[in-house]
């Protein structure tokens, strides 16, 4: 029997190899370092888009239709220092906040309402599927009706452009809370207005923050083509109405020029406003990645 047992081999200890002072990561390389940069990519894609501008501007050699990037970068500049698109800016900005504003209220008196009672998800479900689909722009007759030329026609087409996007997103946010979170803040006693703020909200920030962004390109589109007809109906406004006189004295670069700044504003809104805002809730959370 001794025979058939294998041999035993003799013990012994392996010293780990010492470790050396070469980094634990590789650095990359400085162009690939620089390129990572989203700002440099998104430059990039920019650049790209302007020398195409350019280059079918160029080939067509129709001003009237289609002026080059280089004119219409141009009629930017001159327009920016004389301030008249600043001034324009401003007050299509201004309208704009106030009735954003007052569509987010709003939402959130109607999403609260329908986390709370029967009534309200009903009132909820009910108000979206009539006027969620009905483009804001249509109510602009209407709006002239009611409350005539000025801002609180614009207001109020603006707040049928971000309340019902932004109700629908939070209310399904507030859906998705876990059971577990509504059951700890009852736990602790919490009702109401103080559940839904320390329950509901922080949980359903992602859904409410895509319903803001969803809320703001709707208000805005809503505000440039509304400022058209008033623009054309009272002779003042913002962007829209620059837009609007320009095509009518067929300065199509000082067309592109008004249509640049709705788009500057637009980028500049999601990079420095809701990016930030992501950056330090969700994100700092680890909500959403």
């Amino acid at each position: 029997m001794s025979m058939l047992q294998p041999p035993i081999r003799a013990e012994y200890e392996r010293e780990p190899e010492a470790l050396t002072d070469a980094p634990a990561e590789r650095a990359l390389p400085l162009a690939q370092r620089i390129w990572q940069q989203s700002a440099v990519r998104k430059a990039v894609i920019l650049a790209v888009l302007a020398l195409l501008w350019e280059l079918i501007a160029r080939w067509q050699d129709n001003d009237l239709l289609l002026p080059t990037f280089s004119q219409t970068a141009q009629a930017f500049i001159t327009d920016l220092r004389s301030g008249e698109l600043l001034t324009k800016a401003r007050i299509s900005i201004g309208v704009l906040l106030q009735g954003y504003l007052l569509g987010i209220a709003t939402a959130f008196v109607l999403t609260t309402l329908a986390v709370s009672t029967q009534l309200g998800r009903d009132l909820l479900g009910t108000l979206t599927a009539m006027f969620n689909p009905l483009p804001a722009i249509a109510l602009l007759p209407l709006a002239l009706l009611w409350f005539g030329l000025g801002n609180g026609s614009l207001i109020f087409v603006l707040v049928h452009s971000v309340l019902w996007p932004l109700a629908l997103n939070t209310y399904a946010g507030f859906q998705g809370v876990p059971e577990t979170l509504r059951m700890a803040g009852r736990n602790y006693g919490l009702r109401g207005l103080r559940y839904v703020l320390l329950i509901l909200v922080p949980s359903a920030l992602p859904a409410i923050l895509s319903g803001l962004r969803i809320g703001w390109a709707f208000a805005w589109r809503t505000l440039i083509a509304a400022e058209l007809v008033f623009g054309a109906s009272s002779g003042q406004g913002g962007l829209g109405w620059y837009i609007f006189q320009n095509r009518n004295e067929l300065y199509t670069d000082r067309v592109f020029a008004g249509l640049a700044m709705v788009i500057l504003i637009g980028l500049a809104v999601e990079s420095l406003v809701f990016d930030t805002l992501e950056r330090v809730t969700v994100r700092r959370w680890g909500v959403q990645r």
